[in-house]
Parts: structure tokens; C-alpha cells; sequence
């Protein structure tokens, strides 16, 4: 049977000849990290449940979220984490390296054709390589750390050929919102998208990052792109093994195959809240900015700061306003350096951080306040994910130009005097929700009053923000639910033991973060209820045996807010209790029931 790229990849690391969608396989994983913020609970998962890491050859931590040491807090994990590498031997790329997705393709460790997970959601920059990456939750890591082996779900395939010429003035992050206007942040729902054509072969490898990273924000299990010789000698010099490429074959089935016309792609831009409402640019021409940032594992490469360096030579940033730019590894940095571009940017007025992914997280460099309107070449804009402010999305060069103009803009579009700030007299007031934890019991058939919370693409950030990442303590986490969720800012504090949530498509988007299934159920929560998941947060709540079922339809129950139903997770049956009416949904499939059953992945 004739595989795609990712079934090939997949099956070469199990023990099949042949995997198809929707089968679930034990695949080995070549390479294995843990961030910063969520490397500590992966070892305390180890620690606790008494496992040893099988290869620390192939384990790593990647300290890139928090570089600066800057809160105790975040020290003190980084610090945990130092310390239990020393005692078992694993490799430590600290503070002064740089982003852990950049940096194993970077030193070599992953390459095209392989395996690769991390605490990171945004592992899956590997398909820019031609190689697997996957973002996981804390028990996902730690138990593929001691068994070297991960399960996993086959996706669905998507072939996208792009025909005709790529324009001039479009760069690859306007690529990637151009498919995103396209396609939305669901339309690929889970699938392996594989992209090809001429445009393509000629991507340079910082430009295939750029398009990779962003398979999550379109709620693709990850984008990949086959790699060119180019690519494939890069890989050979840094990895200094010869390699094979893992290609689709030539008849592979594909559930969907696509075209598009490159040559028809235009600058674009995403307003803030949503990655993929992206619009023209003109449609937010001379939208005033306070700031401007440059970096991220999306375009914090070399090749993105030599164009921001080229826009930003003999300008200085408009008064007012302020660009930060943080590139993403420390090679980076140093050939910045070398180069004499720290040196433009320093003179624009530009604030440059060290290596890491800074505005990502919170606290960090790229953050924004309360007011505040900031262009970044970000791959998230979700609401207080990049701070209290609006955040546009754009390409490096876009940014540049309009931190000079003080308004958003294109680089041929910069006025000869920038516009100036005036007075508005607004302020923003900030409430902490509280709420105190309660337990919850896991039966197969069980009872609760539902919340109706009718929204697509609800993502990590609005269920459990990245200001609280450090709370390690799952009994404190319950307070924090969906409180960066507008019209559900007060869910912690309303919600009662038992209940049940029923919600739309994609529910968890975004970050890899444990504590957004782990909130819920320090509310006592008892299932949750989507149209489709985020890929990550399934597995998350899965893998702590928290109930996730997915449905079709369910306007059959003529459900209303706070009504009582009855779910019965092995045969999908559900009932309103108040109207007598029944449905069948997905049940559990069986890797999900003997999990739960456990009470978690590594109980």
C-alpha cells in the first residue's frame, strides 16, 4: 500500500510496514525535550511514578521561554530542572541558547525523516525538515522520556500543490496568513498537510520555518514540506551522518488534494484576537501602533533580521514607539553581530533581547499592556496571549516599516514623517477571579448539569492563561478557568462539582500546556464536550484521564444552559434528562478507556 509523507515517517518508526488513519501506533521517538516552564512537572511526573529516562543521549531540556531568569519562580524551575539533568546526564541548552525547536535543527539532533517531541506546541517546526514534531503535555513527555516510545494517532492527509509564481513582496509569513485566510483555524483540523510545487522547492530553510510553524495556529497536526538538496545538506553538515529523505510515494492516497495559485497571494496581516483573521493589508493601512516585535520561533531567524535590517538602515523608530526584537537562537545572535545588524538596530532605537521566544511568554520581552496596539511577526494573537494590548501579526519587513511610520505598513509605503501619538485618557481596570478547588470522581456513566459555551477555536490562553504557567499545583488551577475567556471570565467562580461542558470546534487550540485540562479538573469538571480538539489538548486530557468526547450534532437534546444530561463514555450514549430525549456520540475509543480506567497515563 502506497503511504504519504507522514505515514511513511510514522510507520519506519513503528512496528508496521503499513499505518493508516486512524489507527493507533507506538512510534519510537528519536528526540526527546522539555522547555523551561514545562520541564519541571515532567520531572515530577518521573520522580513521582518512580521511572528513569531509558536514553538521555536522545533527552534534552530547552531552556527558551523564560532566558532573562528574570522571576524567581521561573529560576527556581529552571534550577530544578539544571539539577536533575546533572544527576542523570542529559544536556542542558540553557539560558544563553535559544529556542528548542530552532536549536535540534540547529545543532543537528533532529533530522529530516525523524521523531521529535517537546513540551513546545510548536514542535511541529520539524515539518519544515521533512521530519515528524509533535507539541505534547507534561505526562506525554515524561512517559515517552522513560519508554522511548510514544502512542499515537495516524492522521489524514492533505496534498497542497502551489501553482504559479510567487510575487516580489510576498514574504513567507504572508504565505502562511494567506492560508490561513483561506483555510481558517479548523478546516485542517487534524490533518498532515504536505506542500509542493515549484514555489515551494525554492522555500530556503528559515522561510520553511516561518510556514511550519504556524501548522498549529490552522489546527494542522503539523505542515510538511519535503526537503530540497539544499535542505538535506544543511541537515548532513550540522547532524555529520549521511542521510535518506522520507518521501510519500508516488500513488499515496490522500483524503483531500488541493491547489492554489501562489501568484495570487498578497500581503497580509492578522487583527487581533485570531490568527487566521487575516485581511489585506490595505484594510488596516495607517492602523496607529505603540510597538512593534520582531522574533518568535516563527521569524526570529537570520534571513528575518537581515530584512528588518534593511528596512530599519538610516531610520529611526517614530517617536513613541517601541521595537523589540529577540532572535531565536544564539547563532542567530551572533551572526547578527557579525554582521553589523545589532548595530542598525540599535541605532533605529530598536530594544534586542537575548536568544529565546520571548513575547510568547508572559513576562517576557513583546508583551504588551492594557491600550496597547503592537505589530509582531508572532504566530499567536490570541486575546492577553502576547499581554493586555491588540496584537496585529505580520511579516518582519512589515513590522519594521511600521514601527518607523508609527502606523501600520508596508516597507515602499513609509511616510517622510511619521504620525505622532495623541492624548486619549483611557484606562483599564484588571479583576482576578478566585475560586476554591473541589474533587471529582471519574465514573463510566455519569450525571451533571451542562454549560453551553457556544464558541469555535476556544485556545489555551483563554482557558488558562500563560501568566499563570508557573502554578505547578493542580489544586490551585481551578480559579483560573476560562477567566481569559470573554462573557466566561466568571466560569470559576459559578461553576459546581459535576458539571459538564459542551462547547464547539477546536476547543483547545494553541499551547501544550497540562494545566488547561488540569483546571477543569480542579473545578471538578466532569467531561467536556466538542465539535473537534485542539490535537495537543487531547492528548493532554486523555493522558490524565479527564472524559473529552466529540460529537457531530446535539441539537437533537434541544439542550439549555444548566439543563441535566447523562453520558454513558462506552457507548456514547447521551440523554436530557429534563426532556427524555437520547443521542449516540463518539464514544471512547480503547487506548482512551484503558487510560482513564488507570486514572491517567502513568498511574
Amino acid at each position: 500500500m502506497a503511504l504519504t509523507m507522514i505515514e511513511n515517517i510514522l510507520a519506519k518508526h513503528s512496528d508496521k510496514d503499513v499505518v493508516k488513519p486512524g489507527e493507533i501506533i507506538d512510534i519510537v521517538i528519536d528526540v526527546r525535550a522539555a522547555r523551561d516552564f514545562g520541564g519541571p512537572n515532567v520531572v515530577k511526573n518521573l520522580i513521582n511514578n518512580g521511572l528513569e529516562v531509558d536514553d538521555v543521549a536522545k533527552t534534552y531540556f530547552t531552556f527558551d521561554c523564560y532566558p532573562t531568569t528574570s522571576d524567581p519562580k521561573y529560576a527556581t524551575s529552571q534550577q530544578f530542572c539544571r539539577t536533575f539533568a546533572r544527576e542523570k546526564g542529559i544536556k542542558v541548552y540553557d539560558v544563553n541558547s535559544g529556542i528548542g525547536t530552532h536549536l535540534v535543527i540547529e545543532k543537528g539532533l533532529a533530522t529530516p525523516g525523524c521523531t521529535f517531541i517537546s513540551t513546545d506546541s510548536h514542535a511541529n517546526i520539524l515539518g519544515s525538515i521533512g521530519a515528524f514534531g509533535q507539541g505534547m503535555g507534561d505526562q506525554d513527555i515524561a512517559a515517552a522520556w522513560a519508554s522511548g516510545k510514544s502512542w499515537f494517532k495516524v492522521p489524514k492527509s492533505v496534498k497542497l500543490t502551489f501553482t504559479g509564481k510567487r510575487p516580489k513582496n510576498i514574504y513567507a509569513k504572508d504565505i502562511v496568513l494567506n492560508l490561513l485566510n483561506k483555510f481558517g483555524a479548523n478546516t485542517l483540523l487534524g490533518y498532515a498537510v504536505e506542500l509542493y510545487g515549484e514555489e515551494i522547492d525554492k522555500l530556503t530553510l528559515d522561510e520553511r520555518i516561518t510556514i511550519s510553524s504556524m501548522a498549529t495556529e490552522m489546527g494542522a497536526i503539523i505542515v510538511l514540506i519535503p526537503p530540497s538538496e539544499k535542505i538535506m545538506e544543511f541537515c548532513q553538515n550540522r547532524s555529520g551522518r549521511k542521510l535518506t529523505k522520507v518521501e510519500a510515494d508516488e500513488d499515496a492516497v490522500y483524503d483531500k488534494i488541493l491547489e492554489l495559485d501562489i501568484s495570487k497571494f498578497i500581503p497580509m496581516v492578522s487583527r487581533p484576537g485570531h490568527p487566521d483573521d487575516s485581511v489585506n493589508i490595505a484594510e488596516v493601512f495607517k492602523t496607529k501602533i505603540d510597538s512593534g516585535f520582531i522574533g518568535s520561533c516563527t521569524n526570529g531567524r537570520i534571513e528575518d533580521m537581515r530584512i528588518v535590517a534593511k528596512v530599519l538602515k538610516g531610520r529611526k523608530t517614530a517617536p513613541g514607539v517601541v521595537l523589540k526584537i529577540v532572535p531565536s537562537t544564539d547563532e542567530v545572535w551572533n551572526q547578527c553581530l557579525k554582521e553589523g545588524i545589532i548595530d542598525i538596530f540599535k541605532e533605529a532605537g530598536a530594544l534586542v533581547g537575548n536568544a529565546g521566544c520571548a513575547g510568547c511568554a508572559a513576562g517576557q520581552i513583546g508583551q504588551n499592556g492594557p491600550g496597547e496596539v503592537t505589530i509582531s511577526t508572532g504566530n499567536r494573537n490570541f486575546a492577553g496571549k502576547q499581554g493586555k494590548g491588540e496584537v496585529y501579526l505580520g511579516s518582519p519587513a512589515e513590522v519594521a516599516a511600521s514601527t518607523i511610520a508609527g502606523y501600520i505598513t508596508t516597507p515602499d509605503r513609509i511616510p517622510e514623517i511619521p504620525v505622532e501619538f495623541k492624548p486619549t485618557g483611557k484606562t483599564e481596570k484588571v479583576e482576578i477571579s478566585q475560586k476554591t478547588e473541589v474533587a471529582m470522581e471519574k465514573p463510566t456513566v455519569f450525571e451533571g448539569k451542562v454549560w453551553l459555551v457556544d464558541k469555535d477555536d476556544i485556545d489555551t490562553d483563554m482557558i488558562f492563561h500563560n501568566r499563570y504557567l508557573t502554578i505547578t499545583d493542580i489544586n490551585e488551577m481551578g480559579q483560573y478557568a476560562f477567566d481569559n475567556l470573554e462573557g466566561w471570565k466568571d466560569f470559576a467562580t459559578k461553576a459546581e462539582a459535576g458539571d459538564i461542558i459542551i462547547t464547539a470546534k477546536n476547543f483547545g487550540a494553541g499551547s501544550s500546556r497540562q494545566q488547561a485540562v488540569d483546571c477543569f479538573k480542579a473545578l471538578g469538571v466532569q467531561a467536556i464536550l466538542a465539535k473537534s480538539f485542539g490535537a495537543i489538548y487531547e492528548r493532554n486530557a486523555i493522558n490524565a484521564g479527564f472524559p473529552i468526547l466529540t460529537y457531530e450534532n446535539i441539537s437533537e437534546l434541544g439542550l439549555k444552559q444548566r439543563d441535566k444530561i447523562k453520558i454513558n463514555l462506552e457507548t456514547g450514549e447521551i440523554s436530557n434528562l429534563q426532556t427524555g430525549k437520547s443521542i449516540k456520540i463518539n464514544p471512547f475509543f480503547d487506548v482512551q478507556m484503558e487510560i482513564y480506567k488507570r486514572n491517567g497515563l502513568l498511574s
